[in-house]
């Protein structure tokens, strides 16, 4: 049998980081314990997670803006979140960029708006998060911890901006990340399109939406969202849009409704 040299290093490398850069046991035990995101892990999910995240924080430079002072916890806290979703994906999936800027509350920033008309103005937005393609994430803090300590039903920033960053892979974000051998992007696209637009019907005509509204916006946020409600609320996704749970079931190769049975 022939070992492939390449491979052969790039173990040595990870086990080299996971045994000279572990997570300190405090750290990690005091989040799996207060985190609802991760109640329904089993032992060996929480075991895999803590070294994807472990390998992630010494792939990534955090920043702290607006004199933001960066703690372990908070870095441990960012990482085991983005690194969920690809439990079952690996971390090459976040490769290609290298900084998470964390700011303390909430941030503005002036975008470029075309009205309908065609006249272009400055707005500023306020935004709790944002994801560049082949630049750093943006976090608040303020909202990281609230995801944590106190959850809003189907929220979680992180979460939401590293779906962003998968949704990249292969061009802008646009609802449609790289599938997986075997999926079928017709089913993808029927799945998503028909919810999609259930939604902005619901959200044009003044109706209870299913899901936050905010994902009515575009199909890259409708994504975003829906991968938000995916880990945080499965089986509201589930029971609105059971379509779309299904195909992200198969993108991120888990089933986090089973984890509430569980």
């Amino acid at each position: 049998m022939t070992i492939n040299p390449f491979k052969w290093l790039k173990r040595l490398l990870i086990r080299s980081t996971l045994i000279q850069h572990p997570i300190p046991r405090g750290i990690w035990h005091s989040l799996m314990h207060q985190a609802r995101i991760f109640k329904g892990l089993n032992s060996v999910e929480k075991a895999h997670l803590r070294e994807l995240s472990v390998l992630f924080l010494q792939n990534k430079n955090f920043i702290g803006a607006q004199q933001l002072q960066v703690t372990e916890e908070m870095k441990v806290a960012v990482a085991a979140q983005a690194c969920l979703p690809i439990l079952k994906l690996g971390l090459d999936y976040y490769d290609g960029w290298h900084d998470i800027i964390l700011y303390p509350a909430t941030f503005k920033v002036k975008r470029r708006v075309t009205d309908a008309i065609g006249l272009v103005s400055e707005q500023e937005q306020l935004l709790g998060g944002e994801a560049w393609s082949t630049g750093p994430v943006i976090v608040s803090w303020e909202q990281v911890k609230a995801n944590l300590v106190e959850p809003k039903r189907g929220h979680n920033v992180v979460i939401h901006e590293f779906a962003h960053k998968l949704d990249m892979l292969n061009g802008v974000a646009n609802g449609l990340p790289p599938l997986h051998s075997g999926m079928i992007r017709k089913e993808w696209t029927e799945a998503f399109n028909s919810a999609f637009s259930h939604l902005q019907f619901q959200t044009e005509h003044g109706l209870r939406p299913d899901i936050d509204p905010y994902a009515a916006t575009s199909a890259a946020e409708f994504f975003a969202v829906c991968s938000e409600y995916f880990f945080r609320a499965p089986n509201q996704l589930f029971k609105k849009f059971p379509e779309v749970y299904q195909a992200l079931s198969l993108f991120y190769r888990q089933n986090p409704l089973r984890r509430l049975t569980e």
